[in-house]
C-alpha cells in the first residue's frame, strides 16, 4: 500500500464506519476466544498499518506486536505507542510456535505468495493457537480501488480456504461480511478511478455505520458480500 493511502488509513481509522466495525469484529472474536475459555497471551498483528486493531488486542488483554511493512505504517504505530516490528508477511521475524493469535486483517490480498504468508501464520502460532484473516471478496468487485490500494487478487471462499488449508491451518468457521452494503459497493466500483479511502460527511458516514451494524442481528453471514472473515487454529497435532 501506497504511503499516502497508510497516512490517510491512520487519520481515518477512529472514525471512518467501515474501521469502526472492523474493530469491532475483531472485539468480538476476542470476546469469544474468552468466552471458550481461552486466556489472552501473546499476539501479533500482521499488516498493521497504525495499529488500530492493535490497540484493540491491547485492550482486550494480550500483548501485541504490530508488524507492519511500509515505513509510513510502522511509524504512525510506533507513534501511537505500539510494539512494532518492521517485516514482510511472507518472513516473520518471530520464534516458531511461539504465539497464540494471529491478526491477519486485509493482507493476504496484497501478497504475490499468498500461501507463503499463510504458512508463516501457521509456523509462528503454537499448536491449538488461532488465526483470524480478514480478505476482500469476489473478483467481479475489482476495481480501480483495488489497484490504488495494492490488491493482487479477491477471493472467493473456496480459494480462500484453500490457501488456508494448504498452509496446514484447520478453518473453524468462515463467514461473510459487509453483505447489506453489497449493492452499494459494486455500484461505487463501476464509477471509481482510485481508493475509495477518504473522509466522509458525518451524515452518511452514521448511515453507512447503522446499515454495517446491523448485520450483527441478521443471519446474512452466508451471503454474498465485499469482505470475507475466518477463524482457523493450528492442530496440536501438527
Amino acid at each position: 500500500m501506497e504511503a499516502t493511502e497508510i497516512r490517510k488509513l491512520a487519520a481515518l481509522e477512529d472514525t471512518h464506519w467501515w474501521y469502526r466495525e472492523r474493530r469491532a469484529l475483531l472485539g468480538r472474536a476476542l470476546r469469544r476466544l474468552a468466552a471458550s475459555g481461552r486466556r489472552p497471551g501473546r499476539a501479533l498483528d500482521v499488516g498493521a498499518a497504525g495499529g488500530g486493531n492493535t490497540r484493540v488486542l491491547r485492550a482486550y488483554g494480550w500483548r501485541p506486536v504490530a508488524l507492519e511493512f511500509s515505513v509510513d505504517g510502522a511509524e504512525v504505530a510506533r507513534e501511537r505507542g505500539l510494539d512494532v516490528i518492521r517485516a514482510d508477511a511472507r518472513h516473520l521475524p518471530v520464534a516458531s510456535a511461539g504465539l497464540d493469535l494471529v491478526v491477519a486483517f486485509d493482507i493476504l490480498e496484497h501478497v504475490d505468495a499468498d500461501h507463503l504468508a499463510a504458512a508463516e501464520i501457521r509456523r509462528t502460532l503454537r499448536p491449538g493457537g488461532t488465526a483470524l484473516i480478514a480478505v476482500p471478496c469476489d473478483m467481479r468487485l475489482w476495481s480501480a480501488h483495488d489497484v490504488a490500494v495494492g490488491h493482487v487478487r479477491r477471493y472467493d471462499r473456496e480459494s480462500l480456504r484453500a490457501t488456508v488449508e494448504k498452509a496446514g491451518l484447520v478453518v473453524d468457521e468462515l463467514w461473510s461480511w459487509n453483505v447489506l452494503l453489497r449493492p452499494v459497493a459494486a455500484w461505487r466500483r463501476r464509477t471509481s478511478t482510485g481508493s475509495d479511502l477518504g473522509d466522509l460527511p458525518t451524515v452518511v458516514n452514521l448511515g453507512l455505520r447503522a446499515v454495517v451494524t446491523a448485520e450483527r442481528y441478521l443471519p446474512v453471514k452466508g451471503l454474498p458480500g465485499v469482505s470475507l472473515m475466518l477463524r482457523a487454529h493450528r492442530p496440536t497435532d501438527g
